[in-house]
């Protein structure tokens, strides 16, 4: 398969048409491997319009995937990350998303709670020139505060509620960008930090497979 050309397909048909424009993420994303973040057998799909099993289901945690090509793009230009700022993705899996914020960011920390997929960012990560990038392991609803404050968040993901105390990891001027929503109903939202809350503002409508640590748990009624 000639995955660079698959790879201008993706950036031509799905992010352009999109709105997609910036630079720095066309040229990242363009550059940037995608079928090394996944599976062996699933590595056909890598430019597919669809969000891309890398874990599957255990006892504790869902399945986990890699979301859409556009749906990630608008969201990490709508979070506009600039070369001097620090930015935190959050259930950064394999490590994709954390590669293409690599190039856009000075420093980025990539939070992952599965142990085997934050083996392999950490594995492929190097490999692709993103240096500045350090993996770190931990559940993802409690982010890393002890590396930021982060100019960018980045929730690699869906998620159904925010912890608040995400809003203490943001700078005075920091964006918080994630898909929230229930099931197939979801918007893609910029959140900033407004006395001591997260306040956020709907960009588009997406949805993602939710993260494990954002869902709602049920409520049962006898």
């Amino acid at each position: 398969m000639d995955f660079q050309a698959a790879r201008r397909a993706m950036v031509d048909g799905q992010l352009r048409t999109s709105e997609v424009n910036h630079p720095g993420l066309i040229a990242a994303m363009l550059d940037i491997p995608r079928e090394v973040f996944l599976p062996g057998d699933q590595t056909a799909l890598a430019y597919l319009d669809r969000d891309l099993m890398i874990a599957d289901a255990t006892a504790t945690e869902p399945a986990r995937y890699l979301m859409k090509p556009a749906v990630l793009a608008r969201l990490i230009q709508a979070a506009d990350p600039a070369q001097h700022e620090r930015a935190l993705v959050l259930g950064a899996g394999s490590g994709y998303a954390a590669a293409v914020m690599s190039r856009l960011a000075a420093a980025v920390v990539a939070l992952e709670s599965n142990d085997s997929l934050a083996r392999q960012a950490r594995s492929v990560l190097p490999s692709l020139g993103c240096e500045n990038v350090t993996v770190v392991e931990g559940p993802l609803a409690g982010g890393v505060p002890g590396s930021g404050p982060y100019d960018v968040i980045l929730i690699d993901g869906g998620v159904e509620t925010l912890p608040e105390e995400l809003c203490g990891q943001l700078s005075s001027h920091g964006r918080l960008v994630a898909a929230v929503g229930h099931g197939p109903v979801g918007k893609a939202t910029l959140f900033q930090c407004v006395n001591g809350k997260l306040s956020g503002r709907v960009l588009f409508g997406a949805n993602a497979p939710v993260l494990p640590g954002f869902d709602v748990a049920p409520i049962f009624v006898f």
